[in-house]
């Protein structure tokens, strides 16, 4: 997060994987935060203001992609982040719904295949999770990693629904 003097808004939104916090800015969509702890030290530094109307395009493009009905976001985002991992949820932005990438896929894609770890840092840090899809990054066993901390439960409840999307 940036400085935290400027104003920014909020919308708790009800989902398939719990309660999730649409943080934006007046630049565009600044977080969403879907570890409860994680709002609230958002919360208590940054005193967000609630406001359904200034998170209404996001509230209704996140709704859809629960619901099925988007598979590809079209949101204005306002990112903190090292040119490193801004490279990396760059990527990221590239995998296709449904599908799954290893973070040794992701370390080629970016040129750095030594960088791993280091891209498992920068999904481990992605301020914006689901719309840019660090849920679709695991193991190069196929097996879930760290997702959110160590949420794989959420992970996993994401890849089930595009996956049950995509066979329809």
């Amino acid at each position: 997060m940036k400085d935290n003097k400027e104003k920014l808004y909020f919308y708790k939104l009800n989902t398939i994987i719990g309660s999730i916090y649409i943080i934006k800015s007046d630049k565009g969509l600044r977080s969403i935060e879907i570890i409860e702890e994680n709002w609230i030290k958002l919360e208590n530094k940054y005193k967000p203001i609630e406001s359904k109307e200034i998170c209404r395009e996001e509230i209704r493009q996140i709704k859809e992609y629960f619901s099925g009905m988007r598979k590809e976001f079209n949101l204005v985002l306002d990112i903190d982040g090292t040119e490193f991992r801004k490279k990396v949820w760059s990527e990221l932005l590239n995998i296709p719904y449904g599908e799954l990438r290893s973070y040794s896929q992701i370390a080629k894609a970016i040129g750095n295949e030594k960088a791993v770890r280091a891209i498992g840092q920068a999904n481990k840090s992605n301020p914006i999770p689901i719309i840019i899809p660090c849920h679709r990054v695991i193991g190069k066993s196929q097996k879930l990693l760290g997702y959110a901390g160590n949420h794989t439960d959420i992970q996993e409840k994401l890849i089930e629904l595009e996956r049950i999307i995509e066979e329809q």
